[in-house]
């Protein structure tokens, strides 16, 4: 019988298609551009794991049309598990997990990515697909499991290493996330996945410097990568300029790497208004970009795929003072509630109790109501995890908020919020220019060079 690269049993109609599976399963484990190549023998080979595979591909798109693309796939998927002999019980279960997703029911493609993991641990491409499920609910605890269930079996893949380091890092256990990352690095130089957990570690810890020198260095190695992994390690460098004050720099990679690489996909969309939002708020004037990106969004206004990508969504078109804003808000208000169909009642919760409210709050920022934003926000701030996106990515939301406090006169608020980022993140130029201009308006002196205060 045939294996993948990984080892796996597979059931194809035509052996010449393996090696696109396995441009699938290396492709996607390593964040390459690759996986699309399965989409070439899509017409040349019915199985079920070549057809799962594209419908997959489709899911990724992240839109109101992703499910309606792939269920002509995942549909020759199940007439093939019919007919076709030999086929293994880890296709049969990959077919069912994507099939699940595409029918929106993720509580049950989550409990199939787990299982398969404790079957099949080796199959790491359901295991990063059950870590993108889990990333999107917030389920930090359960990316970790995922990897470290694996790894007794496949600790010889750098790749499962990196997926173990942003795990840990979600889940606030740094020194492990490090260590795990620092592996995959030496197994693979190049291993985009595992530099990203690393650039989280140091950004959590204030190590500002060091995480834009240590992105500076690896980035020769993105190349190949999906348009998300190349622009997401290009923001996470911008992220580390900015925050040291280097705002031209950060506008620069903002220009050439971070927007532009495949303007109509939704990561790429979002990573351009979170890195134009931030780069607002850090006093940068950013210009007609808005615009630009805002062209891109007037196609989301009723996809409502995830909350996490709404909400950017909603933020971009606002600050680009489109009333198409409005027509998005009231998307989100609809979807939230509505009644959810089966295997949707947990996830709509979220929209209805966190992204909707914070929805609120972000058009209100965007509009200039600054104390609307902070009681919105504010309302949902401690379960934000649940919209899903990773801690750097929700922080833009943090942001949001305590520029909404500072706008609104809320000095004791800012206050608590802006010191306590402060002193784990003493290099950051933001902070350090918002706890001058809070504690000014609150009777005291602050001084940069110890970080205290004391009185005018």
């Amino acid at each position: 019988m045939l294996t993948d690269s990984l080892g796996n049993p597979v059931s194809l109609q035509d052996a010449a298609s393996l090696s696109a599976v396995n441009d699938f399963v290396e492709g996607f484990i390593s964040c390459e551009a690759r996986v699309a190549n399965i989409l070439q023998v899509a017409q040349s080979d019915q199985s079920p794991l070549v057809q799962a595979c594209c419908a997959a591909l489709h899911m990724f798109a992240e839109s109101a049309q992703g499910p309606i693309h792939a269920r002509p796939y995942i549909a020759r998927a199940q007439a093939s598990l019919k007919v076709m002999p030999g086929v293994t019980e880890r296709e049969q279960r990959f077919v069912a997990a994507i099939a699940a997703w595409v029918d929106g029911d993720m509580a049950q493609a989550i409990r199939l990515h787990q299982e398969q993991v404790i079957e099949h641990p080796r199959d790491l491409a359901s295991l990063k697909l059950g870590q993108y499920h889990l990333f999107n609910i917030g389920n930090a605890p359960g990316m970790l499991k995922l990897a470290l269930a694996a790894l007794p079996a496949a600790q010889d893949v750098p790749y499962l290493h990196g997926m173990a380091a942003f795990g840990w890092e979600q889940c606030h256990l740094l020194r492990q996330a490090e260590s795990a990352a620092r592996q995959a690095i030496q197994m693979c130089e190049k291993e985009p996945w595992a530099q990203h957990a690393l650039a989280h570690v140091m950004l959590t810890q204030g190590r500002l410097s060091e995480g834009l020198a240590f992105m500076q260095q690896a980035s020769p190695s993105w190349t190949g990568l999906n348009s998300f992994m190349v622009t997401h390690n290009w923001w996470h460098l911008a992220v580390f300029a900015l925050e040291l004050g280097r705002n031209d720099e950060a506008l620069r990679l903002y220009d050439h790497q971070v927007w532009g690489v495949v303007k109509d996909y939704s990561q790429d969309q979002i990573g351009a208004v979170s890195l134009l939002a931030r780069l607002e708020l850090a006093g940068v004037d950013v210009g007609g970009r808005w615009q630009d990106v805002a062209d891109y969004l007037l196609v989301r206004l009723n996809d409502q795929v995830l909350p996490f990508l709404d909400m950017q969504y909603l933020y971009g078109l606002a600050r680009a003072g489109r009333r198409e804003a409005q027509t998005l808000m009231h998307s989100i208000e609809a979807f939230a509630t509505a009644s959810p169909s089966p295997g949707q009642a947990n996830s709509r919760s979220v929209w209805q109790e966190v992204c909707l409210p914070a929805s609120r709050g972000l058009l209100a920022h965007a509009q200039g109501d600054n104390e609307t934003a902070v009681r919105q926000l504010g309302s949902v701030l401690p379960r934000l995890a649940e919209i899903g996106g990773s801690h750097a990515q929700r922080g833009l939301f943090e942001q949001i908020h305590l520029d909404a406090l500072i706008r609104s006169g809320q000095w004791v608020g800012a206050q608590h919020l802006v010191q306590q980022n402060l002193n784990g993140q003493a290099e950051s130029a933001r902070l350090q220019r918002q706890a001058q201009q809070i504690y000014t308006a609150l009777g005291l002196q602050f001084s940069e060079a110890t970080g205290e205060a004391r009185l005018l």
